[in-house]
């Protein structure tokens, strides 16, 4: 019913930066908060960032002043702006939302991940 489908992650050199994206697709009458999430080798998944359909963010204190989330709800897609990567932001991202279908129904959804990986 619907698909979520990031896009953007890659290799990165310590101190750069990546920009992740995530486009919602399918039934959806409309996309309350949107996240992202990483899950590291032999760790557990953890939220990065979160946005709220008014707009409201929270993030990890790890990420804080490095990264920052948005959303474009014209085009169903949450973004993930990575600055001043570190070697411990390799991970595996993904994207999550809790989407309103058209039917009315509600439904969190995930995407597929895409890998970040932070090396020199």
């Amino acid at each position: 019913q619907v698909q979520l489908v990031e896009s953007g992650g890659g290799l990165v050199q310590p101190g750069g930066s990546l920009r992740l994206s995530c486009a919602a697709s399918g039934s959806i009458f409309s996309i309350n908060a949107m996240g992202w999430y990483r899950q590291a080798p032999g760790k557990q998944r953890e939220l990065v960032a979160r946005i709220t359909s008014s707009g409201s963010t929270n993030y990890a204190d790890s990420v804080k002043g490095r990264f920052t989330i948005s959303r474009d709800d014209a085009k169903n897609t949450v973004y993930l702006q990575m600055n001043s990567l570190k070697p411990e932001d390799t991970a595996v991202y993904y994207c999550n939302a809790g989407v309103v279908l058209t039917t009315r129904a509600t439904l969190e959804v995930w995407g597929q991940g895409t890998r970040v990986f932070v090396s020199s």
